[in-house]
């Protein structure tokens, strides 16, 4: 019978410990089981979270994190993991089970068919799907065409934050998640191992105003990410978001990685189709389940 703690925020020893499980759980499963939202909440100090430890003979044997501030439907967003050496021992379901269960949505990375077994067990069923899609570099990219008058450059740490959010918020003003990012939390990835301000291409008109942008990670030598593409929906339908695509997919490959993802929402068929026509095939899918 797995012991359950509760916890406000983590102390460095704290997540330490979760870092641990949660790797191991990467490890063995090859996805990551929880998202980059959660390890930034994982940090000493990080508040709009709760903690769940699950503890089997005193050992780390599961962890689950509720985000409290929720989506823009205002559903409490759940992600866990089991450690492999306690799964199919009523660890998670325990989890689970201890999560508030008011408006509850919890993610499943992957698609794992344990969390489907288990969803279906609880009485949870599907209501939204990211998928994962990949492409190879090393092939011929076309060449990015900007709308006329339209001119690229790198983001500028400390000038750009505002406007970025701005257009961010009109781009996305309908996803649970991305629509709501705020400039403290562009401020927060510019302190990330990863991040790097010539991957973040901005687009501009004449009149020096942001019509949209592409955010490029790069995850390890071997693997990128188009990470977001925003554009102001006034600028839409124009070629502008194909072309901040193209511009970051050749800044990713120019890095040396031979293969990029990105996440795009199942029911998003316009741009599916774009990624498609792209090259980009369909890797894996992140399942939301709700009651």
């Amino acid at each position: 019978m797995a012991q359950l703690s509760w916890y406000d925020e983590l102390t460095t020893e704290l997540a330490a410990e979760a870092g641990e499980l949660l790797a191991a759980a990467e490890g063995l499963d090859g996805v990551a089981p929880v998202g980059e939202a959660v390890r930034l909440r994982m940090r000493p100090g990080a508040t709009g979270s709760r903690h769940l430890f699950a503890r089997v003979d005193g050992e780390l044997a599961g962890y689950a994190h509720v985000d409290l501030l929720g989506d823009s439907g205002g559903n409490k967003v759940a992600e866990l993991a089991v450690h492999p050496t306690y799964r199919h021992q009523g660890v998670g379901e325990a989890l689970v089970q201890a999560l508030p269960q008011d408006d509850l949505r919890i993610w499943a990375h992957g698609g794992h068919p344990d969390a489907e077994k288990l969803a279906d067990k609880l009485g949870f069923r599907k209501v939204r799907e990211l998928l994962r899609m990949r492409l190879r570099v090393d092939a011929d990219l076309p060449r990015p065409v900007l709308p006329e008058g339209v001119t690229l450059r790198a983001f500028v740490p400390g000038k750009d934050e505002a406007a970025v959010v701005y257009v961010n918020h009109r781009a996305f003003d309908w996803h649970p998640e991305q629509g709501s990012m705020s400039i403290e939390d562009v401020r927060a990835k510019e302190e990330e191992e990863w991040f790097d301000p010539q991957g973040f291409l901005l687009a501009f008109d004449a009149d020096d105003k942001l019509l949209g942008f592409h955010w490029t990670k790069v995850h390890t030598p071997a693997l990128g990410e188009v990470y977001v593409v925003g554009v102001d929906p006034a600028s839409q339908g124009g070629g502008l978001g194909k072309a901040l695509t193209l511009a970051g997919l050749h800044h990713l490959r120019e890095q040396g990685v031979e293969q990029v993802m990105l996440y795009v929402e199942s029911d998003n068929a316009a741009a599916v189709r774009v990624y498609t026509k792209l090259g980009f095939t369909l890797w894996d899918a992140d399942v939301q389940y709700s009651r």
